[in-house]
């Protein structure tokens, strides 16, 4: 998929977490738009081993877009590159979204395919923006850097991320909005027209990240978004 390929609508998707094949059989399943791998027990962008995101993407087989969490090092990012993934995602601390070799070298092993992903904690996201845009990236998604309760509506003002969606539209970026969140939170979240919103606990089983992706909650989530996809059609 190339950065010309980038959906541009201002209709939210549905990004799924998912940890092994079967996960992402049942989210495909369920009705997800983006399958995005990652293991759920290394913290909010834990990467899972190489072969398993091979057998995702080969599971998900053009059932859906499909994502994987990369370790910061460039040398990550081409690996996961090399699985088939549409995107690679990648987490950036305030430091490193400073150097802008840092960010050509992570573009360069994945072009037109990595999206970075911000944390909520360290501030207001909308100003790194430009600089993710002039290093190639093809997107931007917040997240929450802790996972121990504290969901993307407790910790960034609405404003906030309304700054920063626009600025991802505004330089022609893909944007998501994740964080321990909730069905009851997509109301919310989709008037800040992301072009994703990004779940994994509120979809997993007792809500609990570490448990399994749970169908029925994939499905309570979609009905969720669909009015905003006719509102905004």
């Amino acid at each position: 998929m190339s950065a010309s390929s980038i959906p541009q609508h201002p209709l939210p998707r549905l990004l799924v977490s998912v940890r092994d094949p079967a996960e992402a059989e049942a989210a495909r399943l369920a009705g997800a738009d983006l399958i995005d791998a990652k293991d759920p027990e290394r913290g909010a962008l834990g990467a899972l081993d190489e072969d398993i995101v091979r057998e995702i993407v080969a599971r998900v087989s053009g059932g859906a877009a499909t994502s994987a969490v990369a370790d910061p090092a460039a040398e990550s990012v081409a690996a996961l590159a090399r699985t088939g993934v549409d995107w690679v995602k990648v987490g950036l601390a305030p430091a490193e979204l400073r150097d802008a070799s840092a960010l050509a070298d992570r573009v360069a092993a994945a072009p037109g395919r990595l999206i970075a992903v911000l944390f909520a904690e360290d501030g207001p996201a909308a100003r790194h923006v430009p600089a993710l845009a002039a290093a190639g990236f093809a997107g931007a998604m917040i997240d929450t850097a802790g996972k121990t309760g504290a969901r993307l509506p407790d910790l960034a003002a609405p404003s906030d991320l309304s700054a920063f969606t626009a600025a991802c539209r505004a330089h022609g970026l893909m944007s998501g909005l994740a964080g321990s969140l909730r069905v009851i939170d997509i109301p919310g979240l989709c008037a800040h027209r992301p072009d994703y919103l990004g779940f994994r606990g509120g979809l997993c089983r007792d809500f609990d990240r570490r448990n399994g992706i749970d169908p029925l909650r994939v499905a309570e989530a979609l009905r969720a978004l669909r009015p905003s996809r006719q509102d905004a059609a």
